[in-house]
């Protein structure tokens, strides 16, 4: 079920929804799931990928697989949910791998590192590359399936309550940012706090953090940090793409018949596509609505981001040496990033350049 095996499933799932297989879903047994999310309810965007993914299961299946969404912290901690998977005490979660790169740096391979592939070149690793495959074998020491569960695209790059004018303001920096990126932040001088997204304005509402980062306008406008930090960097360097992950335990996964398993497969690429879409359709209203509400916008000076793309690849070889996990993974990575980026550039980036351009 590597690389293409997500078009037979939707292959399927055109049966399904023609309505010419009810007795390929009245044979299956009654089954139900607990899906655990690293999200917060209010994120309707990206807390909504895995509800919008258990309702497509119980569709394609008559009903017959459901499968409930647990917010983060409720059956527990937002960045306890591969334990979680990992141990059987749920038999799915939604979270973003690089959370857990405390555990292994390749987890954030699966996800978002900094300056690495955009969210069409993450798909495109994933199902045409060899993506899936070298992150399913890595997965499999955690018990764990993983398949693609949303993208929100490039993000912004955080709220901070003074502009960042120089590399020099990044020392001393307490920065609230997601997974691996604090390691090139800690690099550069700042101080990166881990802290889940539902913690967030708190902390920077009280002064614990200087600034921090989510994904973008609308998720950001929802939370309300623009009411605590009025400054709001671009781009976000370090998540050009991030892919959000369902994890499936490996012993549920495999308890599945054929047909529910490409169900499973058929209604985890529908959320991956759908996450996408809301964010894009969604963010551009709210980047105006926080603008015209006093948002400052602000581009990362150039020596900040020479400084953070210098010290990525310099991180990044420094985990090759040392982790053979990292490195095999890695090593496909970085080629295909280049072999990508050669193509955007004639063909998306020539043509984005020219539409920015024009008054529409």
């Amino acid at each position: 079920m590597e690389r293409r095996s997500f078009v037979r499933g939707a292959g399927l799932a055109g049966v399904l929804a023609a309505g010419t297989a009810p007795a390929i879903v009245q044979a299956q047994a009654q089954i139900r799931w607990r899906l655990a999310s690293s999200f917060p309810k209010s994120l309707d965007t990206i807390f909504g990928a895995a509800d919008e993914f258990a309702k497509q299961v119980s569709a394609l299946s008559g009903g017959k697989f459901q499968i409930s969404i647990h917010a983060g912290g409720e059956l527990m901690p937002a960045f306890g949910v591969v334990d979680g998977v990992q141990n059987g005490t749920v038999e799915m979660a939604h979270t973003a791998p690089y959370y857990f790169f405390g555990k292994d740096e390749t987890f954030a391979l699966g996800c978002a590192i900094p300056f690495g592939l955009n969210s069409r070149q993450m798909t495109a690793w994933m199902f045409e590359g060899n993506g899936l495959k070298l992150m399913r074998e890595f997965y499999r020491g955690y018990n764990i399936v993983n398949f693609p569960g949303g993208n929100t695209g490039a993000q912004m790059g955080g709220w901070y309550r003074k502009p960042i004018t120089s590399l020099a303001d990044m020392k001393g920096l307490k920065f609230r940012v997601g997974g691996f990126a604090g390691k090139v932040v800690e690099r550069l001088g700042g101080v990166p706090q881990n802290i889940p997204g539902g913690e967030i304005y708190q902390s920077l509402e009280k002064g614990t953090i200087d600034a921090a980062e989510w994904i973008g306008p609308y998720d950001d406008q929802k939370l309300g940090f623009n009411k605590v930090a009025p400054n709001y960097a671009y781009p976000g360097w370090w998540e050009g793409g991030p892919q959000l992950d369902f994890f499936v335990s490996s012993k549920a996964y495999d308890a599945l018949s054929p047909e529910y398993k490409a169900i499973l497969e058929c209604a985890t690429a529908y959320a991956h596509v759908d996450m996408q879409a809301k964010y894009d359709g969604r963010n551009p209203a709210a980047l105006r609505q926080l603008v015209a509400g006093g948002t400052k916008l602000f581009r990362f000076p150039k020596d900040v981001m020479e400084s953070a793309f210098k010290e990525s690849m310099a991180l990044y070889s420094e985990i090759s040496a040392k982790n053979p996990n990292w490195k095999k993974v890695y090593d496909d990575y970085a080629k295909f990033r280049a072999d990508q980026n050669l193509w955007f550039r004639f063909a998306e980036a020539s043509f984005d350049e020219f539409m920015h351009q024009q008054k529409l």
